[in-house]
């Protein structure tokens, strides 16, 4: 029997983890709305602090909200749980929210690997609540809507899978490219390491400067190589290097692969364009073009463009999004409008910033 979609007017929301930088991305993204009612907000170091205290860019929106401690018992009188916290934070809690009829959406990676003896090799810790994994849904919509409908708990991708996997994906699902060999290249603004100090992070240390990272191993990876191989149904073999740009916001990934037949320029376009032709927030550009992380900044937009170069037999495909918003804090958001039946764009029709 199919689980129908909570249909709700107004959706009283938790945040827990109010003071990083995808904490206050999502105050920002749910001021504007129509739907949703912020009703707490935690911070273990911070409490008692105004919202708006903290953060003056959101000064007139949340007057009365402050930030308290974590507490399941403030928490389950919400309809969703947003988790804006280290990994580790909402496996411990959402057994007992969940329990409660609280929709979890957890912008850290606890529930995003299926294999518990995987994520442990990669987070360092045993995983707390294995039985919470069968209420799960990977929360890419574009290529798992149906089952985040349907869900307790959304993992929320982490930033370089989703400008990768969508990259990625429908090459893969027309069984046009080779599964071995295929190369992602990533690049991140700073933001996406966190609001804490960190010396790495100074604007002395990192300006003027590009440098890759996590060459051996990241933890996105086996996150990308768990999804391309659960969609494909077969593993697929991937190498992922990130790196380091001098900006803010924003992440731009190439992605290269090897095509198994001949596939022509203007067919691999129709594939991208009639992948993602219903989709709000994936803009295919037009055959030629290239897109730029200004191109969505600020925004819950991926941008992307396919070439063969040289007619060879290499496919590429570029992809941008800003990863704070379609990268972390916009599509959790988008989840929560799947999850209750609203608008999927609801709250996120920002136009990027440029410049």
């Amino acid at each position: 029997m199919t689980q129908q979609i909570a249909k709700v007017e107004n959706v009283r929301i938790g945040i827990v983890g109010g003071t990083g930088y995808t904490g206050v991305e999502l105050l920002r993204l749910l001021a504007n709305h129509p739907n949703a009612e912020v009703v707490a907000i935690t911070s273990r170091s911070e409490v008692g602090v105004r919202v708006e205290d903290m953060f003056p860019n959101l000064r007139g929106f949340y007057d009365t909200l402050t930030f308290s401690e974590p507490s399941v018992d403030v928490l389950a009188s919400c309809d969703v749980v947003f988790f804006a916290t280290p990994h580790g934070v909402a496996m411990s809690m959402a057994p007992e929210l969940t329990a409660a009829g609280v929709k979890v959406i957890d912008l850290a990676a606890d529930f995003r690997i299926r294999d518990l003896d995987v994520w442990s090799q990669w987070y360092g810790m045993e995983h707390s609540c294995p039985q919470i994994m069968e209420k799960v849904a990977y929360g890419l919509p574009e290529w798992y809507r149906e089952q985040i409908k349907q869900a307790s708990v959304i993992a929320n991708p982490g930033c370089y899978p989703t400008s990768i996997l969508l990259g990625l994906l429908p090459l893969l699902k027309a069984g046009l490219i080779e599964t071995n060999g295929i190369v992602a290249d990533g690049k991140s603004g700073v933001s996406g390491a966190g609001r804490g100090a960190n010396v790495a992070m100074l604007g002395a240390e990192m300006s003027e400067s590009f440098k890759a990272y996590g060459v051996n191993g990241h933890r996105h990876h086996p996150e990308m190589v768990d999804k391309l191989g659960e969609l494909n149904g077969s593993p697929v073999q991937l190498t992922f290097v990130p790196h380091l740009v001098p900006m803010v916001r924003g992440m731009e990934s190439s992605i290269y692969a090897t095509l198994k037949q001949d596939v022509d320029q203007p067919a691999l376009q129709s594939l991208f364009e009639e992948t993602y032709a219903n989709e709000y927030f994936v803009d295919v550009m037009p055959a030629g073009s290239l897109p730029e992380t200004r191109m969505t900044k600020g925004s819950n937009m991926c941008r992307m463009a396919v070439y063969r170069p040289q007619g060879g037999n290499t496919v590429v495909v570029t992809s941008v999004i800003d990863n704070l918003v379609k990268g972390a804090a916009g599509q959790a958001v988008q989840n929560m409008n799947i999850l209750f039946g609203l608008d999927e764009s609801a709250g996120l029709k920002q136009v990027a910033l440029m410049p």
